[in-house]
């Protein structure tokens, strides 16, 4: 039988990517998509994820788990300590955004740069990514830019422009090792990023895919 994965979705403009990785890279899975996009109209208006918010997430992910899922895969990275309450209490595993791409960047080099269109969701990834850090043992930095408009542009359908915006920025962490684009949404820029930088460009759909693949078929 195939493997039930669900996507739990903060945003609309996550969907895309990810099932163009699934496509891609482990067509045979079973795909169920959640979506709550007030959780990112809501994220938005504060600095600070609430409690309120939180309790949304969880219970978001809860009802994912219990439709048969053999693994949940969040699309939308802006929800950490949420996704901390779900990996702890949930049987399945339970994979973060960005978790495959981070692994990835700590084996590429020191010096790591991030391009990021949700400022809400920064403070999250970099705490993630120190977590991560350490747990590699790597003595590595991380450079984040945020691009300004990009993601208002994404969202009015506005591929073309969200792709220019992020690679007009990317030149600015042109001395890094590598460079990941930090959201989902973001992977649609990776050519047009990778067009003005010589250095590895990572996204976070196709680590991630081949990560949950990797976990389940262990």
């Amino acid at each position: 039988m195939s493997q039930r994965i669900v996507l739990l979705h903060a945003t609309p403009v996550a969907m895309a990517p990810v099932k163009d990785a699934f496509c891609r890279l482990w067509p045979e899975a079973e795909i169920v998509n959640l979506l709550d996009d007030g959780l990112t109209i809501d994220r938005n208006k504060s600095p600070d994820l609430s409690p309120e918010l939180s309790q949304r997430f969880i219970a978001l992910g809860e009802y994912g788990a219990s439709m048969q899922a053999d693994g949940l895969l969040i699309t939308c990275s802006a929800f950490g300590p949420a996704i901390d309450i779900l990996e702890n209490d949930l049987t399945i595993p339970v994979l973060r955004p960005n978790e495959a791409m981070f692994r990835a960047a700590l084996e590429s080099g020191t010096r790591i740069g991030m391009l990021a269109t949700f400022a809400p969701s920064v403070l999250t990834m970099e705490q993630e990514f120190e977590t991560f850090r350490k747990q590699a043992s790597s003595d590595a930095t991380l450079e984040t830019v945020v691009v300004p408009d990009a993601i208002d542009a994404l969202r009015q359908g506005d591929v073309q422009t969200h792709n220019r915006l992020v690679a007009d920025y990317a030149p600015r962490l042109k001395q890094c090792d590598v460079i990941m684009l930090a959201h989902f949404s973001t992977s649609r820029a990776r050519e047009a990023v990778q067009a003005v930088v010589d250095v590895p460009v990572l996204a976070a759909p196709d680590a991630a895919v081949e990560r949950m693949r990797a976990l389940l078929n262990a």
